[in-house]
């Protein structure tokens, strides 16, 4: 390893890793993925990454820059994401990077029996997203005509009541929804994880996110999950339930500090 490059590492796994082959895929910068073993049988998925960009004293300003930031993240994805298609692994923090290949193994040999118990836990289990919108106008009926002789002015105050009422009744069925699914998702699954809603272009479209949560769930449990949560908000106007997934179990996975 040059002294101008460093290990960026993506993902910890037992055994052999192999990414997908279906695809071809490339890490962070377009560099080549490849393998390092350590103690106990882990293995880490690394590729080399610029010092010059990834050292510590340069990484924050990548990282504050969203399209740089964004192209980092997808790479760093579809790497763990063609590890998981084969095998169980540990999603590592993104932008993760050691000075070089002896220092990825040594990382593994200190960390093996949190990493070798933590991927036993996840084996045989896929992260689920659960999230829950409220659209007040989607809620609103069919607009009647106004009431004869009812002035302007008083016309546009029932109105803005009506309104206020169906925002009030849509954010409180959206949250009676949220609370039900928590019950019935973490009845299927073997973990949860409560995350601050989405914000803005994240939730554009589908109302205000009241909601969002991940879920550990056994591989067999998927489609029923999917389906019994489907079912909470189906007759619900103005309320929405979203799963997403499978993923990877980023939301299980912890951290480490290089």
């Amino acid at each position: 390893m040059s002294e101008t490059e460093m290990e960026y590492v993506y993902a910890v796994g037992l055994g052999d890793l192999a990414l997908d082959g279906t695809a071809p895929v490339t890490g962070v910068d377009g560099g080549t993925v490849r393998t390092v073993g350590g103690g106990g049988g882990l293995t880490a998925l690394v590729s080399a990454v610029p010092a010059d960009r990834f050292a510590e004293e340069h990484l924050a300003p990548q990282l504050e820059d969203l399209e740089r930031l964004e192209a980092i993240a997808r790479a760093h994805h579809a790497v763990v994401d063609a590890a998981f298609a084969t095998a169980t692994v540990l999603p590592m923090r993104l932008a993760t990077v050691y000075r070089d290949r002896t220092r990825v193994a040594a990382m593994l040999d200190e960390q093996h029996s949190y990493f070798e118990e933590l991927l036993r836990t996840l084996d045989g289990h896929v992260e689920l997203g659960l999230k829950v919108y409220a659209e007040p106008r989607a809620a609103a009926p069919a607009e009647q005509p106004e009431p004869a002789g009812a002035s302007p002015g008083r016309a546009y105050l029932q109105r803005r009541r009506a309104e206020r009422r169906r925002a009030q009744d849509t954010y409180g069925a959206a949250r009676d929804t949220a609370e039900q699914a928590a019950q019935v998702a973490s009845a299927l699954a073997s973990a949860r994880a409560v995350h601050r809603p989405q914000q803005g272009e994240w939730s554009a479209g589908r109302g205000e996110n009241v909601a969002n949560e991940a879920y550990l769930v056994p591989r067999r449990d998927v489609d029923r999950f999917r389906t019994e949560l489907g079912a909470l908000a189906s007759d619900l106007p103005g309320v929405t339930i979203e799963v997403t997934g499978p993923w990877a179990p980023y939301s299980f996975a912890g951290g480490v500090t290089s």
